[in-house]
């Protein structure tokens, strides 16, 4: 059986995974620094020599660091999706009727990041109260802060089949709180709606 987490203990995680996204950041601004040569940018000239409009060696260095760390990033986002599921079943053993919550700080600024553009009949998001229009301001672990793109999303979808996932939505003036649980069923995908990036 695994170990209690407290809320301190998520919250602990949640603070590694924002000090990993900004070592992330660090190491992008130095890859943009060398003519934007990014991850997947040449290091060598049409002649096959090492580009000499570049420090070749610290694109290596800032490319290898940037992997490193994004795979502690998906290590850390499993704990922490993990950690919220423990929480929420230690508050269901315990009887309590209230939600267990990791709020960001400054959560009544939340801005939505994405929003759900198709909802099917009969899928998980349907199941959990999901609608068409609803604005996505919190999806598990994900929120406006270290939100990049839907692959962030599916991240935590992946690690979460048959699990329930915290989402808040704003929904017209109205912010709600549901439990999605990303899982198999008739349709296709693991939540049965489509979420696209608010621009």
């Amino acid at each position: 059986m695994a170990a209690p987490i407290s809320a301190d203990d998520v919250k602990k995680l949640m603070a590694r995974k924002d000090e990993i996204e900004e070592e992330i950041k660090t190491w992008q601004d130095v890859l943009e620094s060398q003519k934007g040569v990014g991850m997947s940018g040449p290091l060598v000239d049409t002649e096959d020599f090492p580009r000499s409009d570049i420090d070749v060696y610290q694109v290596r260095t800032a490319r290898h660091n940037i992997i490193c760390l994004q795979n502690d990033h998906k290590a850390i986002m499993r704990e922490i999706e993990e950690g919220l599921h423990n929480l929420h079943a230690q508050a269901r053993e315990k009887g309590q009727g209230e939600k267990i919550e990791i709020r960001p700080e400054n959560t009544d600024k939340l801005e939505p990041f994405a929003r759900v553009d198709s909802v099917a009949a009969g899928g998980p998001a349907s199941m959990a109260g999901l609608q068409v229009g609803d604005q996505v301001l919190q999806f598990g672990s994900v929120t406006p802060a270290n939100f990049t793109g839907l692959q962030n999303i599916g991240q935590v979808v992946q690690h979460s089949e048959g699990k329930t996932v915290p989402v808040r939505v704003l929904r017209g003036e109205e912010t709600m709180n549901l439990g999605l649980r990303p899982q198999r069923w008739s349709g296709r995908g693991l939540l049965g709606c489509n979420i696209v990036p608010v621009t």
